[in-house]
């Protein structure tokens, strides 16, 4: 499979076809699911290295995850799949992401055979950075210890990178969706550097909120979505269009079996169906709520709305990848 350029970014889908551009580049190697800040501080050290070597800094991953192959239904909450891995990883500035396809099959590969099919052999890279928890190849025996001892080896640099704390815990990507999973969208933006969004295309609904006079856009929600069931105060990206808006996941007066992320965009009428619309969570509203009759439901909603614009009209806390990303400016 060949890679696609983006704007300079660079995107393979596995190793088969590496251009020239890529082959010699400095290289991530993780899950990444999140790209969160502990992920950040791997990457920042992988831009300065390739900086002072001349080379490219890549990202190499993996779709889907490994715990998604093992594990049984439900599939574990992913915070981004390979498509938004991607969109944080050009923000960042890095030069191109490789999203390696993982199966069982591709599980069983050896860890020195690793290192050397793909490390060596594909990519021929100049260095490796990895977070400290990091391992690889078959019964995960591919340890930092052990990669190293492959650089040695083979003639690449290899940096091994403690996790980063936040209070007295390492950030992790289970303990965003754990946050995530109660709604405190606000402490997840803390351990992620940038506020959470989702992304999708546009999609017909139940029109119920037409009908009820509170047009949305609707996501689909992906398998094993974990966001608390609430009301959001959110900001829409549409193209290079920002649009505030309040936001519902969970539908307790209707059908509630896997119910879609639903936007009311303020002050929007268009048809966007078939459109790709994110959405990052700026703040949480309230938990959901099982109303006795419409009427309730829809001066809920409207004090929703109230209030998820005073959220949005507060001052928020905005990192320079929340800019990079599209969602401030």
């Amino acid at each position: 499979m060949t890679g696609t350029i983006l704007s300079g970014f660079i995107r393979l889908s596995g190793l088969d076809h590496v251009p020239d551009a890529l082959k010699g580049a400095m290289v991530a190697i993780g899950n990444f699911d999140g790209c969160h800040r502990g992920h950040q501080h791997v990457f920042r050290a992988l831009k300065a290295r390739a900086a002072a070597l001349g080379v490219p800094a890549l990202v190499l991953t993996f779709e889907p995850h490994p715990r998604d192959v093992f594990a049984p239904e439900p599939f574990m909450f992913r915070l981004t799949h390979a498509d938004l891995k991607a969109r944080i990883a050009e923000a960042l500035g890095l030069d191109g992401i490789v999203v390696m396809p993982f199966s069982r099959g591709f599980s069983q590969i050896e860890a020195e055979d690793f290192v050397t099919r793909f490390l060596v052999g594909a990519l021929a890279v100049r260095g490796v950075e990895v977070g400290g928890d990091f391992h690889f190849g078959y019964q995960r025996k591919g340890t930092p210890d052990f990669l190293r001892e492959a650089g040695r080896r083979h003639g690449f640099e290899v940096g091994i990178l403690d996790m980063l704390d936040e209070g007295d815990e390492h950030i992790s990507s289970s303990r965003i969706r754990a946050l995530l999973a109660e709604g405190n969208v606000a402490g997840a933006a803390q351990l992620l550097g940038y506020h959470w969004f989702v992304s999708g295309e546009v999609v017909h609904g139940d029109q119920r909120g037409r009908e009820l006079g509170f047009p949305t856009a609707n996501i689909a929600a992906p398998t094993g979505f974990g966001l608390q069931q609430g009301i959001y105060a959110v900001r829409a990206r549409l193209g290079g269009r920002l649009l505030d808006g309040v936001a519902s996941h969970g539908k307790p007066m209707f059908n509630n079996e896997r119910p879609p992320f639903e936007t009311w965009i303020f002050d929007f009428d268009e048809d966007i169906y078939g459109e790709t619309l994110e959405v990052a969570l700026l703040g949480h509203v309230r938990g959901q709520v099982k109303f006795s009759s419409l009427d309730e439901l829809i001066a809920a909603v409207n004090n929703d709305a109230g209030e998820a614009r005073r959220q949005l009209q507060a001052a928020l806390p905005v990192s320079e990848l929340d800019r990079a990303l599209g969602f401030f400016r």
